[in-house]
């Protein structure tokens, strides 16, 4: 299959089940309500290193958010019995300090619910409101009112839908992948995690050339410098560079989708040889997103 000139692979992105909690943030202009979602996304690119995985998913107009003000989603991945930890956590020391920023629930119908306690930073000072019909509390702080909820809730999502982009040399395919990342940004239901969404160095389950156990190491296959050097590379001929696309979303359909119109952007650009996909021979999960199957 060809798109645009870019061979697509035959093969499948390999993902895995998630537990995804998102988290609507808030205040009084874009720029903080950006500046407090941006902080609580931070270091959560990859469950390798981090302690969860998260991103921002979209911006909000104030009629999509409780408290009528501007705003952005922001989804959080991880294991159903860290959530609650890592979503206090992001909310207490990334939002609550931030001037004018609150914290809603993003997910107000899903049945599985946590709550954060917020409300014992007010050290008993702390009030009972109603924010656009949803029981929230207001804290007190030195600029007047901290108000938001602190009960979530969370889902079974998917994380690991990704496609790799591949051209002669590092303009070219880094141009794919910024192309593919300006149609992805903003889309429902899904983030790429890694800074700016853009992965330049994807990587493997564990690694084979220590004592020590590693949980993961660089995906070597996929290594242009080691074409030639070693006998499993999956470069193909005249492939300079690899960038990789990592997408986590709400379920399959909705990775499936990003993936798609990701791929279809990059090929668009015109340099790009080749698309293909990580996967890891059933090793990270149970979800087998197929390219030339979401491209029909």
């Amino acid at each position: 299959m060809e798109i645009d000139g870019a061979v697509i692979t035959d093969t499948f992105a390999e993902a895995f089940p998630v537990w995804i909690s998102r988290v609507l943030v808030t205040a009084e202009t874009p720029d903080w309500a950006l500046a407090a979602a941006t902080e609580a996304t931070g270091f959560a690119t990859s469950k390798i290193g981090c302690p969860c995985e998260a991103g921002i998913e979209r911006e909000l107009s104030p009629g999509e958010t409780p408290d009528r003000r501007s705003g952005y989603a922001i989804l959080i991945c991880t294991e159903k019995k860290a959530m609650k930890a890592q979503v206090a956590a992001r909310i207490s020391q990334c939002i609550l300090p931030v001037p004018t920023a609150s914290a809603f629930d993003g997910l107000p119908d899903a049945k599985d619910r946590f709550y954060t306690r917020m409300h014992y930073f007010g050290d008993t000072y702390e009030e009972r409101c109603t924010v656009g019909g949803r029981q929230c509390w207001k804290i007190p702080v030195m600029e007047g009112w901290y108000t938001g909820e602190e009960r979530f809730g969370l889902v079974k999502g998917i994380a690991g839908g990704n496609f790799l982009v591949m051209a002669k040399d590092r303009a070219a395919a880094l141009a794919g992948a910024e192309a593919a990342m300006e149609r992805i940004a903003g889309m429902p239901g899904i983030i790429a995690s890694f800074p700016g969404g853009i992965v330049g160095s994807g990587s493997k389950v564990g690694c084979r050339n220590y004592r020590f156990p590693m949980p993961a190491s660089t995906n070597h296959r996929w290594c242009p410098v080691l074409k030639g050097r070693i006998p499993d590379s999956l470069v193909p001929d005249g492939v300079g560079a690899v960038y990789e696309i990592v997408i986590n979303g709400m379920d399959e359909t909705t990775v499936a989708g990003a993936m798609r119109e990701g791929i279809r952007a990059a090929a668009a650009t015109g340099n790009v040889l080749c698309i293909g996909a990580s996967n890891f021979e059933g090793k990270l999960g149970q979800y087998r997103i197929n390219l030339h199957g979401i491209l029909r």
